[in-house]
């Protein structure tokens, strides 16, 4: 990328509440995060929402036409819509006219496009949804994949979800030397089902990660493990849960603060500790997660995403775009394969 900006494409018709919370988070990133922004989507209805805002540069709009609604089987209804909003995002970066793509719109037609559309890095058979999380040491977040991208997983596919999650968690978090730890019911070799145990020893095995055994539940928000492996279906349920238990946490500090002149003093002393906690907590603060495995930069929201939402989102992947995420999965199978190659098995 060098010194160049990054360039976004945005669903806009994606969500609960697009175009209008999409286009304000929008319009915010490309004042704070100094990315280029482009607006896919019905040019009538984007222009309308981008009225709401007084700027005096307008946001770039890319027509599009009609959109993946949730009830709709995605396969079929990206065949059926070629011409829908995130099929037209991801042939922008099929392109090359952008960097990444930000949708808040089905999860499940997501995906399929940029498979379709964008492919699989070499050496990945299934890309996986990347989730990272707050734990509980300030400012050591941990990467959960996949969360909900593979409901059925073979233990390879788990081997290379943990080299992916690795390599994002030491170029976009900053982690020298990542931990990685399998979800499992028990901290011991011998717990979990046929697939955790295989992709025990499989990861026990692998010199492509710093593999230091099961993780429990509890231990998934400790901050002793940098990267949590798991299939799709426990991930997403662990995602679902953890965002649930952030809003029962804001719930409870609002109802429990103290009423009255008193409290209102006690709220604007504890002001700033209550904005961090909301950071730290908060799914919204989070953007999304972002789909490990494909040719490109793609972040998946959540569909209740309001602007504060899509602003972290395009954050999430102008950080995927500037740390060559992509590129640097892409290096390490290569990399791999051609050891492989010069160095054959004793048996072989």
């Amino acid at each position: 990328m060098g010194s160049t900006r990054a360039r976004i494409a945005i669903d806009a018709m994606g969500g609960d509440h697009a175009p209008g919370e999409v286009v304000a988070g929008a319009l915010r990133a490309r004042e704070e995060l100094g990315v280029e922004v482009l607006l896919v989507g019905d040019l009538e209805q984007v222009e309308a929402a981008m009225r709401h805002h007084s700027t005096s540069s307008p946001l770039e709009i890319i027509s599009a036409e009609g959109t993946v609604e949730m009830g709709e089987e995605p396969l079929s209804a990206l065949r059926r819509k070629p011409k829908a909003s995130i099929n037209v995002a991801m042939d922008l970066v099929k392109q090359g006219r952008a960097d990444a793509v930000v949708s808040a719109g089905h999860s499940g037609a997501a995906m399929a496009a940029a498979l379709l559309r964008l492919g699989r890095l070499p050496g990945i058979d299934r890309p996986a949804i990347g989730a990272v999380f707050p734990t509980m040491i300030a400012g050591k977040p941990v990467i959960v994949l996949d969360v909900g991208a593979n409901v059925d997983c073979k233990p390879k596919f788990l081997e290379q979800f943990a080299v992916m999650g690795s390599i994002y968690s030491q170029y976009v978090l900053g982690v020298t030397e990542p931990k990685v730890g399998l979800l499992n019911i028990g901290e011991e070799d011998c717990k979990g089902n046929d697939l955790a145990l295989r992709t025990h020893q499989l990861l026990q095995e692998s010199d492509r990660m710093t593999f230091i055994g099961n993780a429990e539940g509890r231990d998934v928000l400790s901050g002793q493990f940098d990267v949590i492996v798991c299939d799709g279906f426990v991930g997403n349920v662990l995602l679902k849960f953890a965002e649930a238990v952030g809003e029962v946490v804001l719930q409870i500090l609002r109802e429990e603060l103290p009423q009255g002149m008193h409290g209102k003093l006690g709220v604007s002393i504890l002001k700033p500790n209550l904005k961090r906690i909301k950071q730290r907590i908060d799914h919204a603060e989070h953007g999304g997660g972002l789909l490990l495995g494909v040719n490109g930069v793609c972040i998946i929201s959540h569909g209740s995403s309001q602007a504060p939402s899509i602003f972290n989102a395009v954050r999430l992947a102008r950080e995927a775009v500037d740390n060559q995420v992509s590129d640097r999965i892409r290096a390490n199978y290569v990399e791999n394969q051609e050891s492989a190659v010069s160095s054959p098995r004793a048996d072989a």
